[in-house]
């Protein structure tokens, strides 16, 4: 994958994000779309989460586990859930995606939602899964939920290992501030940011009807970007004085150093949300740490073959990649 050679007939970063989440095969011909076996679990605060299980009941309890972590106003449709289910399924994994609190189609109860920098929320759902498991857990985490699971392992450090076998975080923007300015600029801000906001800002009046003036309802209205966004509704409701506040003490990349666990960072040069420049450099990461920098693949995009391509080579390159951390 650190060699992934992007498919000719769509060349670029922005073509290599939309294409593949719209279009590209998710599996392989003649292979059934996952059947999620969904179950509801009760936070400790009095809230709730979805989790949705893709491991088919054949599978032996001793089965390894691979817990897959979403991106902003991702789910279990997201394509790169639905291309890592697949291969999980091949590889004879038992497989989870925990929603974070409101992505399950059903607004939450508390007077909260879910942010980059949760990690007390992954430390949590972890542990659980971990109960399950007869050995420690593989994780994933994708763009935000990659940042969310790479400062967990950061704060954990040692006592990560409990938990997890190995992790990858694939297109994390493991520096929010560099991800959160780039999203507001140019074709970014008019597509991507465009993209989000169409349904977190919905969410966050939902949030508003819940519990009236918890912030400023107004402010989200104006909102024309992720900054914006973050610094009327992101920022107060989970307790950060601002976006940029957020952006720093939620960022993984100043804990990078500190995971002690076989962790692999995938971020395309050319993606479009995350700056090569803010990329961690091999002196910034600890020595468990392996940094896939491939030229290609946008924003958890990895198209491959011919069209309309499919994106089954990065869920293929990181599951191998977990499995061979397990053997060593």
């Amino acid at each position: 994958m650190h060699q992934f050679n992007a498919a000719r007939w769509l060349p670029g970063g922005h073509a290599q994000t939309i294409w593949p989440a719209l279009f590209a095969h998710r599996r392989p011909a003649g292979h059934a779309a996952p059947r999620w076996r969904w179950e509801r679990w009760d936070t400790p605060d009095g809230d709730f989460i979805d989790v949705a299980f893709g491991s088919a009941p054949t599978l032996p309890a001793d089965a390894p586990w691979l817990v897959l972590f979403h991106g902003l106003e991702g789910s279990a449709n997201s394509h790169y859930a639905q291309a890592m289910a697949c291969v999980a399924e091949q590889r004879g994994w038992h497989m989870a995606v925990p929603h974070f609190r409101g992505c399950s189609g059903e607004v939450n109860r508390a007077p909260r939602a879910y942010h980059s920098g949760d990690v007390q929320e992954v430390d949590w759902i972890l542990r659980r899964l971990r109960e399950r498991s007869s050995r420690p857990l593989h994780a994933v985490g994708v763009s935000l939920g990659g940042n969310a699971l790479a400062r967990w392992a950061g704060v954990q450090a040692d006592k990560a290992a409990e938990v997890v076998q190995a992790l990858a975080a694939v297109s994390a923007p493991l520096d929010l501030a560099a991800g959160g300015t780039a999203l507001g600029k140019g074709l970014n801000r008019w597509i991507y940011t465009r993209m989000f906001l169409r349904t977190l800002v919905p969410k966050a009046l939902l949030k508003w009807a819940q519990f009236p003036g918890l912030f400023d309802r107004d402010a989200v209205l104006r909102a024309r970007d992720l900054r914006e966004f973050d610094d009327a509704f992101t920022a107060p409701v989970h307790g950060f004085r601002d976006a940029q506040d957020y952006w720093h003490r939620a960022a993984a990349k100043p804990l990078l150093g500190s995971i002690a666990v076989p962790a692999l960072l995938l971020n395309a040069l050319d993606d479009p949300f995350v700056p090569s420049y803010s990329l961690p450099a091999p002196g910034e990461v600890g020595p468990r740490v392996t940094l896939w920098h491939p030229p290609h693949g946008g924003h958890v995009g990895f198209a491959q073959g011919r069209w309309p391509g499919h994106v089954l080579a990065m869920p293929q390159a990181v599951t191998q990649w977990l499995a061979h951390s397990e053997k060593g």
